[in-house]
Parts: C-alpha cells; sequence; structure tokens
C-alpha cells in the first residue's frame, strides 16, 4: 500500500515515521507546497520521495495534514480519485470539513483528529512517539464505505491509537474547551505580559507555572486562527464560560472570601481525578 502525505510538518513528518513501521505500508511519498519542507522531510527520512500532486492524487491512502482552510481546498482538487482511495484528514475542526466533502468523494473521505501534537511545527518537530497511545477521533463514518472506515480503523490502530466515534458537532464542541480555549488563554497570558511596560524583567522571574501555560503559545498563528475561523461559535462559548469562572476567582479575591475561593480551588483540583 502506497501512502502519500500532503504537509510534512509535526503532524504529516511524525505520521511518516509512525507508519514506517507498519508492515503494510510499501511506500510513503510526500508533497508540500514549502520546497524547504519537501527538501527537509527527505533528509531527516520522514518519507522517501517527493512527488506533485497530481501524483499523490495515485496514492492508496492520502493523509490531509495541512491547516484546516487548506483541507477544505485540497477536497476540491481530489474529486477525481479512485473510489479505492482512501482520503483521511487529520484536522483539528470537524464540522465544516465534513460539510465540505464533495460527494464524488464522500465515501472515501474519513474525517479523522488524532488528539495529539506540540507546541513546535515544520519536519523538524517530527517525533516517531507522537501518535502512539494518543486519542484519534473518527467523526461521521456511517458515510464511508466499510472499505475505507475500515483501512482508516487499521492504520490508525497500527501506530498505537485508541478509537473513539463522534459526531463532528460534538467534537468541535468538546475540542473548544479541551484544545482550543487553552491556546486562546495562552496567546492573551503571553499578550498580557508582553503588553507589559518592562516584559524582560517580568520574564526573568518566569519558572515552571508560566512556561507551562504559555507553552502552546509558540504554536502557529497561521494553523490556529484557521481553527478558531472554523470553529468561532464553539470557541466564543468556551471563552464566555471561562470568563465567568475567571470572574468568580476576581469577586472572590476582591470580597476576601478566601474559604470560597479555596473551595473553588479544590472543586478544580479533581479534575485530575478523572484525567
Amino acid at each position: 500500500m502506497v501512502v502519500g502525505i500532503v504537509g510534512l510538518g509535526l503532524m504529516g513528518g511524525s505520521l511518516g515515521i509512525a507508519l514506517k513501521h507498519t508492515k503494510f505500508v510499501s511506500k510513503i511519498v510526500g508533497f508540500d507546497h514549502n520546497l524547504s519542507h519537501c527538501e527537509e522531510a527527505l533528509k531527516l527520512g520522514l518519507v522517501e520521495e517527493i512527488v506533485s500532486f497530481s501524483e499523490i492524487k495515485q496514492c492508496d491512502v492520502i493523509f490531509l495534514a495541512i491547516p484546516v482552510g487548506g483541507i477544505i481546498k485540497a477536497m476540491q482538487e481530489m474529486q477525481d480519485v479512485s473510489p479505492e482511495t482512501t482520503i483521511i484528514d487529520l484536522g483539528s475542526t470537524k464540522a465544516q470539513i465534513v460539510d465540505s466533502v464533495p460527494e464524488s468523494i464522500r465515501q472515501n473521505f474519513i474525517a479523522a483528529h488524532p488528539m495529539t501534537g506540540t507546541e513546535k511545527f515544520g519536519p523538524s518537530a517530527a517525533i516517531p512517539e507522537l501518535y502512539h497511545d494518543k486519542i484519534v477521533v473518527l467523526c461521521d463514518t456511517y458515510h464511508n464505505s466499510e472499505q475505507h472506515k475500515n483501512r482508516a480503523i487499521q492504520i490508525f490502530s497500527h501506530i498505537g491509537m485508541k478509537i473513539v466515534f463522534m459526531d463532528p458537532n460534538a467534537h468541535d464542541a468538546h475540542a473548544s474547551f479541551i484544545s482550543h480555549l487553552p491556546h486562546v488563554i495562552s496567546y492573551a497570558l503571553a499578550n498580557t505580559v508582553m503588553g507589559q511596560e518592562d516584559p524582560k524583567s517580568i520574564l526573568s522571574l518566569a519558572a515552571g507555572g508560566f512556561k507551562d501555560m504559555s507553552r502552546v503559545a509558540k504554536s502557529s498563528p497561521q494553523m490556529w486562527s484557521n481553527i478558531f475561523k472554523q470553529n468561532k461559535e464553539n470557541v466564543l462559548r468556551s471563552i464566555e464560560i471561562f470568563e465567568e469562572e475567571l470572574e468568580k476567582s476576581k469577586q472572590m479575591i476582591q470580597e476576601e472570601k478566601w474559604d470560597e475561593l479555596e473551595a473553588w480551588m479544590r472543586k478544580a483540583t479533581t479534575l485530575h481525578k478523572i484525567l
């Protein structure tokens, strides 16, 4: 089975490494609009060959590891692929992508979201274990033929992922809280400090807490602005709910309700009993 990967950054590059260790993949080829990414991916051995987009469409399986806006555009250019070709996207939003799938490739197209990643990007960010023991969400699979659905399940299982099936709208609502909102908060925290009169002096005191919370603010702004755009309503709702919690803490501190504040924080610590 020949696999083609469109997008050779963190997600696509790490996928290339992971697929090398599976017995059913005979060749891995790649495509990226960024020529330096192509050169780097070859040098790092993330793919075996760089091919054109038209050649990618001849592969048995095509992964779209590109920003969510690019996924929608790429789908329109893939309407002439073989009915035997499986197309799998790795986007962080799902509803708008699913709604945009051309009817001619609806049975071929698997809407997937691997719940993994780092704040780094580009081919050099690729790591072998990125997908191992992580969750991948598959959405709207009742529109897929058994052939393509089973192929996707086989691939994700072989690279060590746990598979969850979900409605795309439910996925986007959930992802807005556990993935998209944390990025908004991290960017906001970073800009709050950078907006102060002497940010360098403040950052000289930065320890684990600040570094942990601001880490994802290193993520690609282009990629995340696309995600926020596609999941706008859910992201806004999660921000509003977060603002309510922030306002609670502000009032308790203003009014010196220390017992209430401690109880509020104690409730928050129970989250890690679920995680």
